[in-house]
């Protein structure tokens, strides 16, 4: 039986189910495509924190 990690993206508050995951582990939110990291797992559930990424400064 596979194990399966639950969570909410904490950006549009989406759903997530991911295999399993240790703290620290990044993945993408598939709605709003946010970069995640686990902050903790407890009990099946996600503790997900949005991830500063530095885009590129097009000259806006």
């Amino acid at each position: 039986m596979s194990t399966t990690l639950t969570g909410a993206c904490p950006e549009c508050e989406t759903d997530l189910t991911t295999p399993p995951m240790v703290k620290g582990e990044t993945l993408a939110c598939p709605e709003c495509m946010l970069t995640l990291r686990v902050e903790d797992v407890s009990s099946g559930l996600l503790s997900l924190q949005m991830v500063e990424v530095q885009l590129r400064d097009w000259g806006q």
